[in-house]
């Protein structure tokens, strides 16, 4: 079965850091780009960053541009999110997706519709 499993959210005061997780339990997609989207109580859900299949080409909403990092341990299968100087405004649930096919173009992946399969969520608070 096909799962993406999140882990890493919590409570963090402004100008904290956090790292959030995301685990290819059956490494499915490794020729994939993985990707984070996050949703806030009321919002669409709005991509965050994404990073391509062998992990050298990234790309980034510009409201994290400069705080966030992604990275990929493709021996692991696994994708992480490194959050820096959070904001109050970064409180949401945040989701792991791997896109609908394999091979795509990092730059043009970033739309929720581009992704098939994702993560449960995992709950990411910033307080001011």
């Amino acid at each position: 079965q096909v799962q993406l499993v999140e882990s890493g959210g919590g409570l963090v005061q402004a100008g904290g850091s956090l790292r959030v997780s995301c685990a290819d339990s059956g490494g499915t997609f490794s020729k994939h780009i993985m990707g984070w989207f996050r949703q806030a109580p009321g919002k669409e859900r709005e991509f965050v960053a994404a990073i391509g299949w062998t992990g050298s080409v990234t790309s980034y909403a510009d409201s994290v541009k400069g705080r966030f990092t992604i990275s990929r341990d493709k021996a692991k299968n696994t994708v992480h999110l490194q959050m820096n100087s959070l904001k109050p405004e970064d409180t949401a649930v945040y989701y792991c997706a791997a896109a609908t096919r394999p091979y795509t173009v990092v730059v043009d992946t970033r739309k929720v519709s581009d992704f098939g399969s994702w993560g449960q969520g995992t709950q990411v608070t910033v307080s001011s």
